[in-house]
């Protein structure tokens, strides 16, 4: 038992060395063929050109096993890091009360599947709700803040009755995680110029009510857009500042968009997706392309976000500066399964500020 016990550690470690095992001992000879046999001392023509042989095939014998052994260790890190990434932006619900929803992310960084835009939607008894946003910067570098953000949305999301009080609470989550990096860096708070001081993330936060009714609140990010019979950008007043980037004010603008109608998709994107340019530095015409998916149908929101990623993929060329993601909602609800509200005449009009009390 004690035996065993003590072959584990070894029997482990020996697996990742098994493709050295056959060039070593080819090496091992050949030192020996070299030092020892007679023949090997000769200076005639055939012997330099078989020792030089032996030599070349036992160097590419260990090369070739040191190749195999760090691309095994590369596919199981990869895989490792795929398994994390995908828990921390997990794919979304195909259907929510109602609602058709799909979302995609195009990461900067090559093999990553999750780089510094965020996103999530969930089902609460306030409605659907939606969060996407963009931490500064890209890549592997911003998946703290990501995960602070995203982790505090799961729960406050189903908790907090108003958009108010939720954003309260991603900034309390994201000042926390600043704190603790800030206290990794060795300072007690974050040092002016060093990256902790510097996070912050930019966030829209969609309140879908069971009536089609759109509540949205702003912090820095780009405005989404309402694809029906065309695609109309769906802004009004100036958004607050970026999460972070300076404290929040004791009243917040919530916005009532217009009603999102039955056929209709909300469009979101990050600001990777409107700021892209091709090599003649045009940027990616993000509305237009929007325009021409409206007018075709039938449109899901898969298929509207493969839209539009061939058409920004087109048009970079396949290279992105910055991380880049999609949401799309689309209402596939009948009118008699909305909640009865009151009839307005006409169309609903522009988003219009319903500022909300700071809780106490």
């Amino acid at each position: 038992m004690i035996r065993r016990w003590f072959r584990r550690p070894r029997a482990r470690g020996a697996a990742p060395l098994a493709p050295l095992a056959l060039p070593t001992l080819w090496g091992a000879a050949a030192v020996t063929w070299k030092l020892t046999c007679p023949l090997a001392r000769q200076d005639d023509l055939a012997t330099r050109v078989a020792g030089s042989a032996v030599f070349l095939a036992v160097g590419a014998g260990l090369l070739m096993g040191v190749f195999r052994s760090l691309r095994r260790e590369l596919r199981q890190t990869r895989a490792v890091a795929q398994a994390a990434q995908q828990v921390l932006l997990r794919p979304l619900p195909p259907r929510l009360d109602g609602l058709s929803v799909a979302g995609t992310q195009l990461p900067a960084v090559p093999w990553a599947a999750v780089g510094g835009d965020l996103y999530e939607a969930v089902a609460t008894p306030y409605g659907v709700r939606v969060i996407i946003g963009d931490v500064r910067g890209h890549g592997l570098a911003a998946l703290g803040a990501v995960a602070a953000v995203l982790g505090s949305f799961r729960e406050a999301a189903y908790e907090e009755p108003g958009l108010g009080g939720l954003l309260r609470r991603l900034d309390r989550a994201l000042q926390r995680y600043v704190g603790e990096r800030a206290r990794d860096e060795g300072a007690g708070h974050p040092v002016p110029g060093s990256p902790s001081a510097e996070e912050f993330v930019t966030l829209l936060l969609l309140d879908i009510r069971h009536n089609g009714d759109v509540l949205v609140l702003n912090c820095g990010h780009p405005w989404p857009y309402r694809i029906g019979h065309d695609a109309e950008l769906l802004a009004a007043g100036e958004p607050l500042p970026p999460l972070g980037a300076f404290p929040l004010p004791d009243t917040l603008p919530v916005r009532r968009c217009d009603r999102l109608l039955p056929g209709e998709a909300l469009f979101l994107h990050t600001d990777g997706a409107g700021e892209a340019r091709d090599a003649a530095g045009r940027f990616f015409p993000l509305e237009e392309v929007l325009g021409r998916v409206a007018r075709r149908a039938p449109r899901t929101p898969a298929g509207v976000i493969e839209d539009v990623r061939a058409a920004l993929l087109a048009h970079t060329g396949g290279r992105l500066t910055d991380d880049v993601a999609f949401v799309v909602v689309h209402d596939d609800r009948a009118p008699a399964q909305r909640v009865l509200v009151p009839a307005r005449t006409g169309r609903p009009g522009p988003c219009r500020p319903r500022p909300t009390p700071s809780p106490r």
